[in-house]
Parts: structure tokens; sequence; C-alpha cells
């Protein structure tokens, strides 16, 4: 079934219906978009703990909007041995209810949109005709907004404006609003005062005039009176002054409240729903629900909450514990056994490190009755609120088993965290091991090696590094001795040679070695394997003798330029480098 603002009213009863008589409910949403940042894979990396999710999630996911939420009820049959479904789906959207409502803010991601987009959505039943919402904080300021407002119209709220000039009008007008206030008087005397008009309409104007009229008329004309703000189709606001007696003044009043709470009710819009949900304490499923069900607690419930134990430490965590949104117990220390003070810490004294264990369980404990309805300020040590404590022994620095049970079997599986990657799993029963190293060999993604091959490859790694760390050094410092020696011998044979010579005219190059030039390096190579590759050896031995020689040569070199190419040869095409 298919809900959006106009239908929404005429089918809650069904959907309370649907809800109260339902075994189960599954859920989904979409949204406007999934990340304001990361990529969606690093947003859900699958190495994350819970804790980093839930942290990630909440600062990049939620500005977006879960614009259509749907809910399927199941009901078993016994007759028939099947489940009866219902489905809804809702177009939700946070239109403003009035001028003072939330007016939210969102964002939207263009991938999530497309996607959308190429599957049918129908994005003009969000923003044209989505069922408006309000969360607890919203609603409730919203209802004393409206308490203030009827109590003022009553003449009983808090009068604002307090005239010290005049002790029978408790109200102080403007200078520059008085000759308005005086024309509405004069207005509603004329009313008054004739016998065929029942009714007077007033101008638009602004709040602040309307809260003027509404001061002055609740002292002025206290009986007599039914003063009321409508709202015209352009969305101006004017009062309404009907002459009544005060039954029907009484009457209208009432009308009036019940108008008001019909208006709050549509302004809480589908949060109603969610409400309903949460009451009937029953089972609800999804699919990857981990951003459903944030984005539903955000929008129509309640702001996420923030982690609000960050170290565990006693001193630390006695420091938080009297800090909003806990409250320290009242204790008091029996007739003749001294007191602590908190004040001058004596940390690591046994005594007053049990008295701080035992302030900590008290404000984490009513913390606790904090969410109980009605909420309970003290709960006691065998209340079923700590029941699933009872005979769970923390364990430090343990990211994945918070917790050794005392009472039955702990959790077969413990996981300790090498970098962000890898991972030691150590599991109770061995033959596992085999199992999963098989499983692995399908995967894609990960890799699961045992202990010992582990063990193994970090000792062969050892090993390697320990041997290029002793030889690896002599062997590249013999290397370069060597290419250094050769470079030399070369150099030695192509200064005597000159240097080689492009026998192409100007502006054309050939690289491919003239006859002459072949026989050359045919030659140089022969006698550098013959001749300089002693030198060479020597060359090892003795690198300040070949270094001396290298110095000479560059200066022979260099006295030899520009003059020192071969007859009528035109320029030269590159010379052999000083190290090879």
């Amino acid at each position: 079934m298919e809900i959006i603002r106009s239908n929404f009213k005429s089918n809650l009863q069904k959907v309370y219906q649907a809800i109260e008589e339902a075994d189960f409910f599954a859920i989904d949403g979409e949204f406007s978009g999934i990340s304001d940042g990361p990529s969606v894979t690093a947003l859900t990396n699958g190495f994350d703990t819970p804790e980093e999710r839930y942290q990630k999630l909440k600062k990049h996911s939620m500005d977006f909007l879960l614009f259509q939420f749907g809910l399927c009820t199941f009901k078993y049959d016994y007759t028939d041995s099947k489940y009866i479904t219902k489905s809804f789906n809702f177009y939700v959207f946070p239109k403003p209810f009035n001028r003072s409502s939330p007016d939210v803010k969102f964002v939207c991601q263009s991938s999530s949109i497309d996607f959308l987009a190429s599957q049918g959505f129908d994005f003009n039943k969000v923003f044209r005709n989505g069922i408006p919402y309000l969360n607890q904080e919203e609603e409730r300021q919203l209802r004393e907004q409206y308490d203030e407002k009827r109590l003022q119209s009553n003449g009983a709220g808090t009068l604002s404006y307090v005239s010290p000039n005049a002790s029978k009008c408790p109200v102080t007008i403007p200078e520059d609003q008085k000759k308005f206030i005086d024309q509405v008087v004069e207005k509603i005397e004329d009313l008054l005062q004739s016998e065929e008009n029942k009714n007077l309409d007033l101008e638009p104007c602004t709040g602040f005039q309307r809260k003027l009229i509404y001061q002055t008329l609740s002292w002025k004309y206290p009986k007599g009176i039914h003063v009321e703000t409508l709202e015209t189709e352009k969305k101006e606001r004017y009062i309404v002054i009907s002459k009544v007696d005060e039954e029907e003044r009484k009457r209208r009043e009432q009308q009036k409240h019940a108008k008001e709470q019909e208006e709050l009710n549509d302004a809480v819009g589908f949060s109603r729903v969610i409400h309903a949900i949460a009451n009937s304490g029953k089972l609800v499923i999804g699919h990857n629900m981990l951003l459903d069900v944030m984005h539903t607690v955000h929008q129509f419930y309640c702001p996420l909450p923030a982690d609000i134990i960050n170290n565990t430490s006693l001193a630390e965590l006695e420091k938080r514990l009297k800090e909003t949104p806990f409250n320290p117990p009242k204790v008091e220390s029996a007739e003749g056994f001294p007191s602590y003070d908190t004040a001058t810490e004596q940390l690591h004294e046994a005594g007053y490190d049990a008295y701080i264990t035992g302030l900590c369980f008290l404000s984490m404990a009513n913390y606790l009755g904090s969410f109980l309805s009605p909420p309970k300020i003290h709960v006691s040590a065998r209340s079923k609120l700590i029941e699933p404590f009872f005979n769970k022994l923390f364990l430090m620095r343990v990211m994945d088993i918070p917790y050794l049970n005392l009472e039955g079997p702990d959790c077969n599986i413990q996981i300790s965290w090498i970098d962000d990657t890898s991972a030691f799993v150590s599991l109770s029963q061995p033959e596992q091991v085999q199992i999963a190293v098989n499983t692995s060999k399908y995967a894609e993604s990960y890799r699961i090696q045992t202990y010992a091959d582990y063990v193994g490859k970090k000792h062969e790694e050892k090993q390697i590094k320990r041997k290029w760390t002793e030889d690896s050094w002599k062997e590249v410092e013999r290397k370069r001795l060597n290419t250094q020696c050769i470079s030399y011998a070369l150099q030695n044979h192509y200064h005597h040679a000159n240097s080689l010579t492009s026998t192409s005219t100007v502006g054309k190059r050939n690289l491919s070695p003239s006859p002459a030039e072949a026989d050359l390096e045919t030659r140089i190579s022969g006698e550098i394997s013959d001749t300089e590759l002693e030198q060479t050896e020597s060359c090892a031995e003795s690198l300040s003798e070949g270094r001396k020689k290298a110095k000479k040569l560059k200066r022979m070199k260099k006295e030899l330029s520009p003059a020192g190419g071969l007859p009528g040869s035109p320029a030269k095409l590159f010379e052999v480098p000083d190290t090879w």
C-alpha cells in the first residue's frame, strides 16, 4: 500500500492494526545518499570494528535523508499454515509545519539519486506529498509553544510587557505600535455596539502585532469575545474576533484546542508509525540494516548518541561519570568508618579504589534507569536491568571478545589484530583450522595461512634480510669498481680515436656506423678484451691510481677540443661520457 501525506490520516488505523496483529516486521529505507566524504568501500571497510563502523556512518551519512520507508508485517495463520503479509510504502519529507517548525537541511549524492531514478523512483511523491515528521525533542518544543500560546490567549500567560505608567494595564505598547492598537480597539468597540455584525476580521499583521493584540484584548475584554488566528491561502496570518457569551467562548476554546492537537499530530506525522513499532516490542528485521536503523533513530526519535565512555581507567572513569548524562549518587560513610574525598585522589590504595569502583557502578546503573518509562532514579543491585551483566568479567585490550562468561560458553573464536588488514584468529577446536584453510582457497578478498606457515615465512624473511646485510654490499661495491674500470678503459681507446662522428650532411644525422667506424668498434672491443681487462683487474685493486689516470685523460681531452675531431669531419654526433 502506497501512503503519502494526502492519505496518511485515513490509512493510519490500518497501519496500527497491522502492527498490533503482526508476529514480526521487516523494514527497509531509501536514502538521498550514502557517504558525504569517503567512498562507500572505505565507509564500509570489512576490517572495521563495530564502533568504527558506527562512528563512520554517524559522521558521513546522517546529513542524508531517509525519504522512503518500507514496512512489511508478517502474521502466521495457523489454520492454513501460512504467513499473511501487509506491505506499506511511506514517502516521508520534513515539510515545515509552521514558521517556528524546524527547517531541515539535507544533502544529496548524485550517484544515489541517479540509481533511484533509473529504478523508476517518483521524487515528486517525496517533495510534494511526503509525510512530515518530528523527533521527540521537536515535538516537545512544539507542544510547549502551543501551550504558551493558549495560556496567553486566555489571559493567563506570561506577559512580557508590563506598563510602568498605567497600573490598570499590564501591557506596555511601543510608541510606533500605539496607533495600530488604538485602531484595533476602536474596531472592537464598534463590533460590540453593533447588533448586526457578529465577527470582525482584522488585516494580516506581524507576529509581534498579533501578540500585542492578544495581550491587550485579554486584559481589556476578559469576557464577551473570542479571539482566533487564521491563515489565508497565501499563508498570511490574521486575527478573527467574534462576539460570544461565556458558554460559547468555552466551546470555541475547546474546539480550538482539539484542532491544535490534530495539527500537532499531523506535524508528528510518520513518527507516530515509528512509535507504534517501538511500543509493540516485537521483532524487527532488515537486510544490512545498520544504516536503516541509524537513520530511523536519527530522523524520527532523537539524535544518535556519541560514545559516552572513552576511557575505562578508574580515575578517568570516575571523572566522566560525574558529568552529563550521568548523575553521581549520594553516599555517606557509616558511623565509625573513615570517609574518602574524591577531590583528593588516593588512587592505588585498595580501599579507595574499591570505593571509586562502587560509585562508578551506581552512576552507570542509575543511568540505565533513566531509559525506563517512567524513569527510575535508583536502580537496585538486584534489578533485572543489570542481570545481563552478571558473571561477565571484562577483558582488557581484547577488541573482539569484551568479557569472560562465568555462567556459560565463551565465544570459540578469538581475534587479535596485527595491523589494519591482518589478524591472528584462534579457534578452540583444532580440526576447524584445516576447514578454514581449505575454504580460503576459493576466496578472492582474503587469504588464510596457518600460524606455523606464518612463523616459517617470518623466519625466512629474517634470514634473507640478514644475508643481504652481510653479503650484498660487498657484491655491489665489487660491481661498481669493475664498472668504473671498464669505463676508464673505454675512455682511453675512444680518446686515441678522437670521437665518433656523423657521416651525414648538416640537418640529417645517420645513426648507423660507417664501415670505418664499425672496424674501429671491432678493433676497440678486441683490444679491450685482451689488454684493458687486465687493467680492469688491477683497477679493482688500486682504485686511486685509476682515478688519477681518468683525471689526466679529461685534461688531455680538454686541450685537444675543439680541434680534436677527424680531419674534415662534420659536427660530432656524441661524445663518449666519462663514466659508462
